[in-house]
């Protein structure tokens, strides 16, 4: 394996990570809701009294965070290599497996596998394995 140097961030990335780690935290303390993004967006769906307003907050903090970036550091360009139909297809893809999945990789990775639920564990090795297989697939076997 070969690592990029270039664009090797490993102080920026720890920082992510705990960043998103406290988030979860705080939400999980303060509100007792775990911080799974399907779920949270999917609540706005069908939402219950007194529910919007968390969820409003939580997902315009998510919205806001890259402005608050620019306030320090110009973003990284962005770089799309694909059709807009392959990009619409993969995020139904992505919102049929949240769905399947009962959460997605905020919820059952970050949230449920710091709280031992073998649930989360299991999902979580199912989304890394369906991203290799995917990968390999796209890039060996399609080119």
């Amino acid at each position: 394996m070969v690592i990029d140097s270039i664009h090797f961030t490993p102080l920026a990335s720890f920082g992510g990570g705990l960043l998103i780690g406290l988030g979860a935290a705080v939400l999980l303390l303060a509100n007792g809701r775990v911080a799974g993004v399907s779920g949270i967006a999917g609540g706005l769906l069908r939402p219950a009294r007194g529910d919007i307003g968390w969820r409003l907050a939580f997902l315009l903090g998510l919205l806001a965070a890259p402005l608050g970036w620019l306030a320090l550091q110009a973003m990284p360009p962005a770089q799309i290599d694909h059709t807009p139909m392959l990009l619409a297809v993969s995020g139904l893809l992505v919102g049929i497996g949240t769905r399947f999945g009962s959460g997605c990789t905020s919820g059952h990775g970050v949230c449920g596998i710091a709280r031992l639920s073998p649930r989360s564990i299991v999902a979580t090795l199912c989304f890394v394995a369906a991203g290799f297989l995917t990968v390999y697939v796209m890039r060996h076997v399609l080119g």
